[in-house]
């Protein structure tokens, strides 16, 4: 199910979660190995990394294996790509809000323009 769904929107069910998005908010302070991300954590490994699967698959997260240690890093690009969506929905609704200020200014009766 998750390989057919567009991009942004794996990004934000991966982000759904309060574990997964720690993980993320652990790994934009730098790469950390599997069990360093478990530490903190009240689960079992196979939980850790079912959720690091999850990230991975949205593209949040890359791990690289090196002898037994699985290595995982933010990919910031797919994090810009979730904040420039959200960020475009943040200018849309300044604009109608700025728009609907203008209207309520221009149709204030006379004796409240002047206070």
């Amino acid at each position: 199910m998750l390989q057919h769904q567009a991009p942004l929107d794996l990004a934000f069910q991966a982000l759904s979660d309060a574990t997964r998005r720690g993980m993320v908010e652990r790994l934009s302070r730098g790469p950390a190995s599997v069990s360093e991300l478990a530490e903190p954590l009240p689960m079992s490994m196979s939980a850790v990394v079912q959720h690091l699967k999850i990230l991975e698959a949205a593209g949040l997260v890359s791990s690289e294996k090196v002898g037994r240690v699985r290595t995982c890093r933010v990919e910031p690009e797919a994090l810009s790509a979730a904040e420039r969506w959200i960020n475009e929905r943040r200018r849309s609704v300044e604009r109608s809000l700025d728009r609907l200020g203008a209207y309520l200014d221009a149709t204030k009766p006379e004796e409240e323009k002047t206070k």
